[in-house]
């Protein structure tokens, strides 16, 4: 098996856009990143290469046919919107008094799509001519009266901030004065769109639990002799103007090193199956070591236990709402929260991700001093464990 790069993708990434976007020579980027000038180099001309191939100019031909597929790509856009839009009234046995009311309401909407009258004649299957028919025609004495309802159901949902039923908003009509049966308050809400707030359900759980339980393997000793014996991991959540990223870490207890991370707009469950991957991607595990984190729904799934077996790791947790069990995970994320995130304001998830791997790859792994190994950095600890090895 070969052996795994010093240099995780992140890492690579990050040095090859800090190496574009940066005024310094590239020899003076690499002695800032403690790595060979050269290797620097070799990677932006690969990246170069790379985006240059990505920005050559398509033929003729395929940029026609590219331009095609985008103008019926939008076509089907259109046909899917007005359809969900129009599903009340495509049901069986629906008037087509019905249908020409909604064209009409369509007509006046303001939204994404402008739908032409013998575009939404032609999908509801009425003709053109008999829609303009009965827009012009005099309303009868129903109509006007089931007009007026509609004003005066709007102004009491309104009026209630959005939260009456057909119910009370029959009740609110007799207040007034205004007979009508409950079920035509009803009819008339559904036909103009107006549903009430509803209680919002509540989701315990959007993962399902392993069937065994998982012990505490650690014990709140997160001390390791050896690399990849023992890791923890956990998720935090990081404020940008675009709402929460959230990140998830793995370090190892032997060098405190981040040796793997991932970060998302989601915390389920595949963000830290990514994580402990890039972790095995980026280190070499020992079979059977073991990761431990808390008792997050996410952590205790099915298919997270799964992702361990199969890199061939046991799981390990703390007890239920006790972040000492986990405070080495916890201790990163205050350090993070406390030296960078909370010194800076992300208006994008793309800029905090960014900044937050480059505090990762550049600075707590590569040059922090970390007091819990002597006050050394953690890539510097791991090369000394491999050196002893080599020398022994």
């Amino acid at each position: 098996m070969p052996r795994p790069s010093p240099y995780s993708p992140e890492f690579r990434e990050e040095a090859v856009q800090l190496a574009l976007r940066s005024d310094k020579p590239v020899a003076q980027v690499a002695r800032e990143l403690d790595m060979s000038s050269e290797t620097l180099r070799t990677w932006v001309r690969r990246h170069e290469h790379e985006e240059g191939r990505r920005d050559e100019p398509l033929p003729v031909d395929e940029r026609a046919r590219l331009k095609e597929l985008e103008r019926r790509n939008r076509e089907l856009e259109m046909e899917v919107a007005f359809l969900k839009k129009a599903a009340g009234v495509l049901r069986e046995g629906s008037p087509v008094a019905r249908k020409y009311e909604f064209i009409e309401s369509m007509r006046l909407d303001i939204a994404e799509y402008a739908y032409s009258v013998e575009f939404m004649c032609t999908y509801l299957g009425v003709s053109k001519s008999g829609y303009y028919h009965w827009r012009n025609r005099p309303d009868s004495v129903t109509a006007q009266r089931r007009g007026e309802l509609r004003l005066l159901i709007r102004k009491v949902f309104d009026m209630s901030d959005r939260t009456y039923g057909y119910r009370r908003i029959h009740a609110q009509l007799l207040r007034w004065g205004h007979a009508a049966g409950p079920e035509l308050v009803r009819q008339l809400m559904r036909e103009i769109g107006l549903v009430p707030c509803q209680p919002r359900p509540r989701r315990w759980s959007l993962t399902q639990a392993a069937p065994d339980p998982v012990p505490d393997l650690i014990g709140r000793d997160f001390s390791a002799d050896v690399p990849g014996e023992k890791l923890v991991g956990d998720i935090t959540y990081v404020p940008t103007g675009e709402g929460w990223l959230y990140l998830a870490t793995v370090i190892d207890c032997c060098t405190k090193e981040v040796i793997g991370y991932a970060l998302d707009d989601h915390y389920q469950t595949p963000l830290i199956a990514r994580a402990i991957r890039n972790a095995a991607r980026n280190r070499k595990l020992a079979k059977g070591a073991i990761f431990h984190s808390d008792r997050g729904s996410n952590y205790m799934s099915a298919q997270f236990r799964t992702v361990l077996q199969q890199l061939g790791l046991r799981g390990s947790a703390g007890r239920t709402g006790i972040c000492f069990d986990n405070a080495m995970a916890e201790s990163f994320f205050g350090a993070l929260k406390n030296e960078r995130v909370s010194r800076v304001t992300y208006l994008t998830r793309e800029a905090a991700r960014r900044d937050i791997t480059r505090y990762i790859e550049f600075w707590y792994n590569r040059k922090r001093l970390h007091s819990a190994v002597g006050y050394r950095p953690p890539r510097e600890v791991h090369a000394e464990y491999h050196q002893l090895r080599i020398a022994a």
